[in-house]
């Protein structure tokens, strides 16, 4: 956790554009290892492919057409500041009410997780639960994150494209 600070606060800080893509790549490989601790393998093995891996393509391909150092503000951006700390109380405050991590009188452990572990051979027939609730029950939550990556792809690449035709041999 220590390490994904320091990587926010050098994002935060750094004006070289690729220094942020590189900082933005590391925190996702950092978020994985997290994920991998707190035992959500899949979603770690997302995190690192989406996160680090096809993110971090996408905005250095996004940077090849552009600027390599972010334009300095002409002032002092203290609304958006005031509007992201703000944000940031309020999600922190939504969390207060959240019960403990693996707490099993939680809400989730009680009711969701009963159903599908006794009722997905009748309604999915798929032996693994983590691919039932991705693939099955999460289907189209699965299709639209699958969607949004291969969008951005494709923007990339037809900017890349764009940008090549105009340019003079």
């Amino acid at each position: 956790m220590l390490m994904m600070a320091v990587s926010v606060v050098g994002i935060i800080r750094n004006r070289n554009l690729f220094g942020v893509i590189v900082l933005s790549g590391i925190y996702s490989f950092l978020m994985a290892t997290v994920l991998v601790a707190m035992d959500a393998v899949d979603v770690a093995m997302t995190e690192a492919a989406v996160g680090a891996g096809i993110s971090t393509v996408l905005l250095l391909g996004a940077l090849y057409l552009g600027k390599s150092e972010e334009a300095h503000a002409p002032n002092k951006p203290l609304l958006p500041l005031l509007v992201s700390m703000s944000v940031g109380g309020m999600l922190i405050y939504g969390t207060l009410g959240l019960p403990e991590f693996s707490d099993p009188k939680a809400p989730i452990h009680m009711h969701v997780v009963p159903r599908y572990l006794n009722e997905l051979k009748q309604e999915v027939d798929v032996p693994n639960v983590v691919t039932a609730v991705l693939a099955s029950y999460r289907g189209y939550d699965t299709l639209g994150e699958t969607t949004v990556v291969f969008t951005a792809g494709a923007g990339v690449v037809a900017l890349l494209r764009r940008r090549r035709k105009g340019r003079k041999l």
